[in-house]
């Protein structure tokens, strides 16, 4: 069994929130105000002086720095890195080398690693897309195929939000694009490449985040299983999800909604919000998002698209339908 080193990420905690290796644990040579001060006198005084300030700042923390790593690394292995593999890195770990712990430096530091997991998402594997207009079902259908035994990434539930413009309701705060970008390596890393990925489909953004422009390359060179329910089916299933939010709250997402569905759909939409005439809410918004959508595979295309027209049911019934589809009865 391969040994697994703490990974230990000593850039400041601001670049650390930007973005950071899953699992690696912060130790900051610099904290943000002590990174500035350097960083200031760099550019105002010259490197010379920035470095001896760096010297003066890390020396008075030196207690900090062998508490925080003997909570992390009780074996006295690890794994250190900075932004580059540069100066930070190599003095923060000849101290840690002196003090008895053996160290190793990832070369190239965190900026290789992001060039690096970046390129993985363009290895050819098996794609399977599950597609369908709003309120189908698409995430449930996914986990139901997640629990059946098949591999599967929910790319919403990484992004902590729900796709349209009412996908945050309910949601923890989104992380950033650096930070999904390696959590979603870290998940792609761990899966078999020989077999099926199944997704669901999604534009190149959710929310704030955005897919990288490799992994989303790959998805559309995969297979959509394009789901095709009834209306009314969908109606009940936003009603069921989106209702029990405060009316203040949805009202805020259908006004910013109305400045793209037309002045007609937009009075509409909030008479019947006001009305509590949630099956008429959910209707217009469908109208609005199934053009959406239709546009986007226009725009968009995905190498081979398998429309699947389905009766209203459980997830985990259209599930069983969609494997049947794709595996041929092998599912």
């Amino acid at each position: 069994m391969a040994l697994r080193l703490p990974v230990i990420d000593v850039r400041s905690p601001g670049e650390f929130l930007q973005g950071h290796i899953p699992g690696a644990y912060n130790i900051p040579l610099f904290d943000n105000d002590e990174r500035a001060r350097v960083g200031t006198t760099y550019v105002k005084i010259g490197k010379e002086p920035a470095i001896e300030l760096g010297k003066v700042i890390a020396g008075e923390k030196t207690d900090y720095y062998l508490n925080a790593i003997s909570d992390v690394a009780p074996g006295k292995k690890m794994l250190l890195h900075c932004w580059r593999g540069g100066m930070r890195s190599a003095k923060i770990a000849a101290f840690f080398a002196e003090s008895g712990y053996e160290v190793f430096i990832l070369e190239g530091g965190y900026k290789a690693y992001r060039g690096y997991i970046r390129k993985q998402f363009s290895s050819g594997r098996q794609i399977f897309l599950i597609g369908g207009y709003t309120g189908s079902g698409k995430t449930g259908i996914l986990k139901e195929i997640g629990k059946l035994g098949h591999q599967i990434i929910d790319l919403e539930a990484l992004a902590c939000h729900k796709g349209s413009n009412f996908g945050h309701l309910g949601q923890n705060a989104q992380p950033t694009t650096e930070q999904f970008e390696n959590n979603l390596y870290k998940l792609w890393s761990e899966l078999d490449p020989l077999k099926p990925l199944w997704l669901e489909h999604e534009s190149m953004s959710i929310g704030t985040v955005t897919l990288p422009d490799t992994f989303h390359a790959a998805m559309l060179n995969g297979t959509l299983f394009f789901i095709e329910l009834p209306k009314d089916y969908r109606i009940k299933r936003l009603v069921d999800e989106y209702a029990c939010f405060e009316k203040p709250v949805l009202q805020a997402v259908l006004e910013h909604l109305g400045q793209y569905m037309g002045s007609f759909q937009a009075r509409e939409v909030l008479v019947a919000l006001q009305n509590d005439d949630f099956e008429k809410v959910a209707d217009i918004t469908l109208t609005y998002y199934d053009k959406l959508y239709a546009n986007s595979l226009v725009r968009r295309p995905v190498q081979k698209i398998v429309s699947l027209p389905l009766a209203a049911g459980s997830v985990k019934e259209h599930a069983e339908i969609i494997l049947n589809h794709a595996l041929g009865g092998r599912s």
